[in-house]
């Protein structure tokens, strides 16, 4: 009787959704086996790609595109592929050996993650930028560096008091997995086989997989391959759509320590968005500005392929990310120019630690990029901003923005002084004592200064101005109220140890 209902449902599902059907291009037959059953067992997921490019165009047709139009940018894909969808068997049977999940699947060799080594059969020149992105390398940047482990471990850990003491244990894996790395992405690995009574076809064997679910930016694949193409075009639709608005973004940059997109609702920019874009084409490759939009998203300034209302290019499409950025405004302990190299890992500031500045405010200079680079990325970023606002305002906001580079930088280095202070006057283990310099009070004001406080003022000032993001809301006027508790802080204890001396 269940499997009758199941039956039934799907079959209501797919009569109400006849005209994506209808609209699909010519289906492979392992894609046609795999649909017969998932469109029961799992008929979300098939309606969502049947909505997709991938449903309704075939690699041949696609490669047809001439110009700017084009989005598979591999001309060589298999000629076996060119003349079908992208389905089910195209995505989940492609490399079988490159993967460690694959699995014998009802007589098909299928791997369930998919990874960017498999999307490169189309879309080469996307997943070869991606692979030198940062976000590429987000799980070793964060996994492999052990300052920001610290970090992670008195954000996360155990948190128990213990003879008068505050003793914090490591995080569960799982704790870590929809946290941290939740973003970052985890490092999959299979760890055996599992048998699954399955409603339609009865017992079947599954590969276990550690760290799955997982769809983060840098996540390590069982073909060890980096990324999830999924973070932003969402399984299984992949939609151009999804990836250009910013809830897409938000899902990991909503602060308080990367506060892009409370800052960009917050701003002119998200404001116009949050009004008209139900007005706008977000489909359009290459995308218009002033006829497709009218103001940007997170997409626009960072990532699409643009063009302006007469069919100039005004920035060409690029999945390396920081292509348009000059600065890194996140990170340990100051805002600094970005990173030659995706894995940073590599880093070592003048005293050895894996910090792209020192605690002083220097900067790893070897291991980032210079003012040639910089003064490129800005004026491939300004070309964005070009096409809506004339030189005199686009000059003065960059003015602004790079003073306001300074002025956090400044703050947060009267912020670490008094912290090194105090770490040298043995009232709190830090660097020195190669102790955990974040799992004490004070040291966590500390990282309020630069983690929170001078990322979201930095924010507020890149992104056009977001309001009162940069005074009263986690901005200037608590950078400088907890520089002034560091500094009390260390005042009373000085006068408790003058108080005791004979």
């Amino acid at each position: 009787m269940k499997f009758i209902m199941l039956l039934a449902a799907a079959g209501s599902l797919f009569l109400n959704q006849a005209k994506w059907a209808a609209a699909e291009a010519k289906l492979s037959e392992a894609t046609q086996e795999c649909i017969e059953c998932h469109k029961i067992v799992h008929p979300g997921i098939v309606a969502d790609w049947q909505r997709s490019r991938h449903a309704q165009v075939t690699p041949g047709t696609a490669l047809k595109v001439t110009g700017l139009g084009l989005k598979v940018s591999n001309p060589s894909v298999p000629e076996n592929l060119r003349e079908t969808a992208v389905g089910c068997a195209e995505c989940h049977t492609r490399r079988p050996k490159e993967h460690a999940d694959t699995f014998d699947h009802n007589g098909h060799e299928i791997h369930i993650v998919v990874s960017p080594g498999d999307c490169r059969t189309c879309h080469v020149q996307e997943a070869e930028q991606y692979s030198k992105n940062i976000m590429a390398h987000a799980y070793k940047n964060l996994a492999g560096n052990k300052v920001y482990n610290d970090l992670e471990n008195a954000i996360l850990g155990e948190i128990q008091r213990k003879g008068g003491k505050i003793a914090i244990q490591p995080a569960h894996a799982a704790t870590r997995a929809e946290t941290c790395y939740y973003c970052h992405g985890t490092q999959l690995k299979v760890t055996g086989k599992e048998t699954r009574d399955t409603e339609l076809a009865g017992a079947l064997d599954f590969p276990k997989i550690d760290g799955w679910p997982n769809q983060g930016v840098g996540r390590v694949n069982l073909d060890g391959t980096l990324g999830s193409c999924a973070a932003c075009h969402t399984r299984h639709q992949f939609s151009i759509e999804t990836a250009r608005k910013p809830y897409t973004c938000k899902e990991c940059h909503v602060g308080p320590d990367v506060p892009a997109f409370k800052v960009y609702e917050a701003s002119k920019h998200g404001n116009l968005f949050s009004t008209h874009n139900k007005d706008w084409e977000f489909k359009s490759v290459p995308w218009t500005v002033g006829k497709d939009f009218t103001a940007p998203t997170c997409a626009a300034c960072h990532v699409s392929l643009l063009v302006n209302t007469e069919g100039e290019v005004v920035a060409q499409r690029s999945h390396q990310m920081n292509d348009r950025l000059p600065w890194r405004l996140l990170g340990l302990v100051y805002a600094h120019p970005h990173p030659i190299e995706p894995d940073t890992t590599i880093i070592r500031n003048k005293n050895g630690q894996p910090l792209p500045t020192d605690l002083d405010g220097g900067v790893a200079a070897k291991y980032l990029i210079g003012k040639d680079a910089m003064s490129q990325r800005r004026r491939t970023l300004q070309a964005v901003c070009l096409s809506c606002h004339g030189t005199a305002w686009v000059d003065g906001q960059w003015a602004r923005f790079e003073n306001t580079i300074r002025e956090t930088n400044a703050k947060t280095l009267s912020a670490t002084r008094i912290m090194k202070e105090i770490w040298a006057s043995g009232l709190a283990a830090g660097f020195e004592q190669k102790a955990n310099p974040f799992d004490e009070g004070i040291e966590r004001r500390w990282a309020d200064t630069w983690l929170i406080y001078a990322n979201t003022i930095r924010f507020a000032s890149a992104m056009g101005c977001g309001g009162d993001y940069g005074v009263f809301s986690d901005g200037r006027y608590q950078l400088n109220r907890a520089i002034m508790d560091l500094h009390d802080w260390l005042e009373l204890r000085k006068q408790m140890q003058l108080s005791k001396k004979p």
